[in-house]
């Protein structure tokens, strides 16, 4: 039987929420659910991707911010004719606005994804933190709540949000897209660097919660000790426009060892040619999903406890406090002053525990599951 199956997100600018959502459409078993996405803002990179897929997808116009009553009644106007049987919502201001016009338009199946952890005010924006607690109170009117980490589970029901609707599915990652290949060079060569340098690779956009300013100053560290490493980051807003980064770059007087090389479509060739992955964030952060690109790679990581990232990294790798440049410089360190057989082995049960724990297929018979369930109660 075909099942109606519509994903509402936020937006879909490159993000890990945004990644998972084309991830799970791509994967998803077509033949028993006919797939739409809409999202609230516009239909970004993300969705011109889904859109490849020949997967409609639906640009409200949306801004940012509180949500707005008229696109609550143009979405409610667009769920009455669709009639999903299933309708699958995506980070907090989707949760608010998939819930309420869900509701008005008699949508049955109502499942939020959570995609977040503690919520820190010297971060997120306060109109977030309100609709976050907003949901809260409203979490027991959902089907079923699914959060994408065991921090953020745990963090949500402080916040108020039902145990009893709550369950963790983890992020998967594409295990055929995300190799090693350690022979690969280009990266250098783009770089113009000898294949004696060793690279760190940090992948996140420009935000507070990923603490780019914690990287700089642990890099510093680093480059005194081994002046043979670089650190290459790209992301969005991750360039030589950016003056905050830049400046924070030339304070450290690190200028040659730091490359900034913006956003970028191809990370899953990137990703293999690192010697180390560092993720240095701090509050918020809920599961890196790089963290898990970087290790179906095969490549050791580094990363802040913070969320999940413990727990994904398990004994592959190096864990250390968030907001501490020095024992994230130690643990770099540490990890490119092991052999290159020994990095090499730790590389490879990183890439088994992804195999193990958080491999696409597994991640997205999970979602088919509970929207089965749902559909079960008919």
């Amino acid at each position: 039987m075909h099942y109606k199956l519509i994903h509402l997100i936020t937006g879909l600018n490159t993000g890990g929420a945004e990644m998972m959502l084309y991830k799970l459409v791509s994967q998803i078993d077509r033949e028993r659910f006919d797939i739409k996405v809409i999202s609230l803002t516009d239909v970004g990179p993300v969705g011109e991707k889904i859109l490849g897929l020949e997967i409609p997808v639906i640009g409200l116009g949306m801004k940012r911010g509180i949500p707005n009553p008229f696109f609550l009644f143009k979405l409610a106007k667009i769920l009455k004719k669709e009639k999903p049987d299933v309708l699958q919502t995506w980070m907090y201001h989707a949760n608010l606005m998939g819930l309420l016009a869900g509701r008005l338009a008699g949508v049955k199946n109502i499942v939020w994804g959570i995609h977040h952890s503690n919520l820190d005010p010297k971060i997120e924006k306060r109109q977030t933190i309100a609709v976050a607690k907003l949901c809260g109170l409203l979490s027991r009117l959902s089907s079923k709540i699914i959060c994408c980490s065991h921090a953020s589970l745990q963090c949500h029901e402080q916040l108020g949000y039902s145990r009893e609707k709550m369950m963790v599915i983890p992020n998967g990652f594409d295990l055929g897209l995300f190799q090693p290949n350690r022979h690969s060079k280009s990266l250098l060569k783009e770089l113009f660097l000898g294949d004696d340098c060793l690279l760190v690779g940090h992948a996140a956009r420009w935000h507070g919660q990923k603490d780019h300013p914690n990287l700089i100053k642990a890099a510093r560290f680093v480059v005194e000790q081994l002046p043979n490493v670089h650190f290459v980051l790209c992301g969005d807003g991750i360039t030589h426009e950016n003056e905050t980064l830049s400046a924070l770059i030339r304070q450290e007087g690190i200028e040659k060892h730091v490359h900034l090389l913006g956003r970028r479509n191809d990370i899953h060739t990137l990703m293999p040619q690192f010697d180390v992955y560092v993720s240095s964030s701090k509050a918020g952060e809920a599961f890196p999903i790089v963290l898990g690109e970087a290790m179906a790679c095969e490549v050791p990581c580094v990363t802040t406890d913070v969320g999940d990232s413990a727990y994904i990294v398990g004994d592959t790798g190096f864990v250390v406090p968030p907001e501490n440049p020095q024992a994230l410089a130690d643990a770099i360190i540490r990890c490119l002053s092991l052999s290159a057989e020994e990095r090499k082995q730790l590389g490879k049960k990183a890439r088994q525990r992804v195999e193990a724990h958080f491999a696409l297929d597994l991640v997205v018979e999970k979602y088919e599951s509970i929207y089965q369930s749902l559909l079960s109660r008919k």
